[in-house]
C-alpha cells in the first residue's frame, strides 16, 4: 500500500504548494522542498527515496521534451555562443572547483570529481519553476543552459565513476572524445526520432494515436542515444527542438490540443513530485548523521553551496569582458548586458533532481570489491546543496531582480500583434480566392467579408489606442459567454428530463467548451 499512498501524498503536496505559493509568494518549488523535508518525519515514508533510475530514465526525458517543445530555437540561435560557452566550459570549471574543495575537505580525487559533476549542472525544471517572468533574452539563454548541460555533466560523471571504481584510466584525449562523440550522437539520434515521429503522424488522424506519438517520442529519442553511447539529454533536446519547428506544419489543431493538455498536466505532477522527493532525500541524508557530524556536514554543503554560486558569479563577471575584448563587431556590442543585470544569471544557477539523481547513482562497490570511496558522502553534500541553492537562491532572486533593474521586454508583445495583423489583413485579401477554391455561395462569401471587415477593424481601432471599440469588444464578449452558459443549461436540463441521452449531451457541450475557451482567453483584438 506504500505505492499508493505515496502517489497520494505526492499529488496532495503538489496541489497545496500550487494553491498557496499564489497566496504566500513563496516559490512553488521551495514549498515543495520544505512539504518533502516535513514528510520525512512520518515514520511510513523514512524509506521512500528518489530511484536514480527513474529520474534518468523516466522523468528526465519527458520533462526535458516539454520545455524544448516551449523554448524559442530563434532565441537560441541568437545567443548560441554564451549558451555553449555555459553548457560546456562552464559546467567544467564548476566541476573542478567543487572537486579541488572536496578534495581539501578530505575526499580522494575521483570521488571529489564525482561530486563536481553532479554538482555542476543547472535543473532545467527548477530555473522554469522559479526564473518566470524574466525577460526572454535572460529567460532563453538560462533554460537553453540548463537543458544542454546535463548532457556535459553526466559525461564528466561517467568518466570519473569509471576511473574511481578502476574500470579506466584518465586521460584528457579520452575525455575530450567521449564528450565529442557524446554530443554528436546524441544529435544524430535526436534528429532520427524526429524525422521518425514526422513521419509516423503524418500517416494518423486520430488525436489519441498521434498524443501516444509524442509520449513516446522522447523516450526513443533517449534510448537510442544511449544505444550508441550518445548523450540522452542532448537528442531528447535536439528531437523536441526539431519538432517544434516542424510540429506546426502537420499538426491538426485537435490533436495540438490535446497533447499540449496532456504535457501540461504530465509536467507540473511530474516536476512537483520531484521537488517533494528531494526534500525527502535530504531529510534521509541528514537523519543517517549523528549528533556530532551535523555540524561538519553542514559546514562542507555550506562551503560546497559557496563554490558552486561562486564560481557562477565569477564567471559572469570575467566571461563578458574577455569575449567583449575578442569580439568588438558593431552586432556584439549591442548585445551587451550590464553588470546589473548579469547577476540575475548568476544568482539564478538553480541545482535540482538531476544532480540529486547522478549521486544517488552512485555505485555501492568498486571492481575489487571494496565499498565506493566517500559514496554517503557525495549523498549528503548534493542533497544539502540542492535544498540550499532552491531555498535561498528562490528567496533571494526577487530581489536580486529589482536590483537589477532588467529593461522592459516589450518585443514578444510587438511581435504578437504583428503576427494577429498580417495573419488576418493576408487572410482577407486571400477571401476571394479562397471563396472560389471552395466553391462557396455569394451570401456565404459576404458574410464571411463582413466578419472580416469587422474584425479588422477592430485590430486597427485597437492598435490607434480607441478604447470605445476595445469596450465594446469586451462587452460582446461577455454577451457571448453568457449565452453559450444558457445554451449549456438548456441542453443539461433536456438530459435531466430524459429527452436526450449523456451522449448527446457531451457531444454539444463539448462544442460549447470549446467556443467558451476560445471567447475567454481572446483579447479584443483577437478573432
Amino acid at each position: 500500500m506504500l505505492g499508493l499512498e505515496l502517489v497520494v501524498v505526492l499529488g496532495v503536496c503538489v496541489l497545496a504548494a500550487s494553491v498557496a505559493s499564489g497566496r504566500l509568494r513563496v516559490a512553488a518549488p521551495v514549498l515543495l522542498v520544505v512539504f518533502g523535508a516535513v514528510l520525512g518525519f512520518v515514520p511510513a515514508l523514512e524509506s521512500v527515496s528518489l530511484p536514480p533510475e527513474a529520474m534518468l530514465l523516466i522523468f528526465l526525458p519527458a520533462l526535458l521534451y516539454w520545455e524544448s517543445l516551449t523554448t524559442s530555437l530563434r532565441e537560441i540561435r541568437s545567443n548560441l555562443r554564451p549558451i555553449v560557452l555555459l553548457s560546456t566550459l562552464l559546467v567544467l570549471a564548476t566541476a573542478a572547483a567543487v572537486a579541488a574543495v572536496a578534495h581539501a575537505l578530505g575526499l580522494g580525487w575521483g570521488p571529489a570529481w564525482v561530486l563536481g559533476a553532479a554538482l555542476a549542472p543547472t535543473d532545467a525544471t527548477a530555473v522554469s519553476a522559479i526564473a518566470r517572468g524574466l525577460p526572454r533574452r535572460t529567460g532563453t539563454i538560462l533554460r537553453a543552459e540548463s537543458l544542454i548541460n546535463d548532457g556535459t555533466a553526466l559525461v564528466i560523471y561517467a568518466i570519473a565513476v569509471s576511473i574511481t571504481i578502476g574500470e579506466q584510466e584518465f586521460s584528457t584525449g579520452v575525455v575530450g572524445l567521449r564528450l565529442l562523440l557524446s554530443y554528436a550522437g546524441g544529435a544524430v539520434a535526436g534528429l532520427v526520432v524526429a524525422w521518425l515521429a514526422v513521419q509516423v503522424r503524418k500517416r494518423l488522424d486520430n488525436p489519441v494515436h498521434e498524443t501516444v506519438v509524442s509520449i513516446l517520442t522522447p523516450f526513443a529519442a533517449f534510448l537510442l542515444a544511449e544505444t550508441v553511447h550518445g548523450s540522452g539529454v542532448i537528442a531528447v533536446v535536439t528531437c523536441g527542438l526539431t519538432l517544434a519547428q516542424v510540429g506546426p506544419r502537420i499538426v491538426p489543431a485537435d490533436t495540438r490540443q490535446v497533447s499540449y493538455a496532456f504535457w501540461g498536466i504530465a509536467t507540473f505532477v511530474l516536476n512537483g513530485a520531484l521537488f517533494v522527493l528531494i526534500g525527502l532525500q535530504a531529510h534521509s541524508a541528514v537523519r543517517s548523521l549523528d549528533g556530532s557530524e551535523v555540524l561538519a556536514a553542514f559546514g562542507a554543503i555550506g562551503l560546497v553551496a559557496l563554490t558552486v554560486t561562486g564560481t557562477r558569479l565569477l564567471w559572469s563577471y570575467t566571461t563578458p569582458y574577455v569575449i567583449r575584448a575578442l569580439d568588438r563587431r558593431p552586432q556584439q556590442r549591442l548585445r551587451r548586458m550590464g553588470a546589473r543585470q548579469r547577476l540575475v544569471s548568476s544568482v539564478a544557477g538553480f541545482r535540482g533532481a538531476v544532480s540529486l539523481a547522478a549521486a544517488l547513482a552512485v555505485p555501492q562497490a568498486v571492481t575489487g570489491g571494496g565499498p565506493f570511496p566517500f559514496r554517503d558522502e557525495i549523498v549528503l553534500i548534493t542533497s544539502g546543496v540542492v535544498v540550499l541553492t532552491l531555498v535561498v537562491q528562490s528567496a533571494v532572486l526577487p530581489a536580486v531582480i529589482r536590483f537589477s533593474r532588467l529593461p522592459e521586454d516589450t518585443a514578444l508583445d510587438e511581435e504578437l500583434r504583428l503576427a494577429q495583423t498580417t495573419a488576418s489583413e493576408e487572410a482577407y485579401e486571400a477571401l476571394p480566392a479562397l471563396a472560389g477554391k471552395v466553391g462557396v455561395s455569394d451570401v456565404v462569401y459576404k458574410r464571411v467579408r463582413a466578419e472580416y471587415e469587422h474584425h479588422l477593424e477592430v485590430v486597427r481601432a485597437k492598435e490607434a489606442g480607441d478604447e470605445e471599440v476595445a469596450r465594446s469588444e469586451v462587452e460582446y464578449t461577455a454577451l457571448r459567454l453568457e449565452l453559450i452558459a444558457h445554451k449549456r443549461a438548456t441542453v443539461v436540463r433536456l438530459r435531466d428530463e430524459q429527452a436526450i441521452d449523456d451522449i448527446v449531451l457531451r457531444t454539444v457541450q463539448r462544442k460549447l467548451d470549446i467556443e467558451e475557451v476560445r471567447l475567454s482567453r481572446r483579447e479584443p483584438e483577437e478573432d
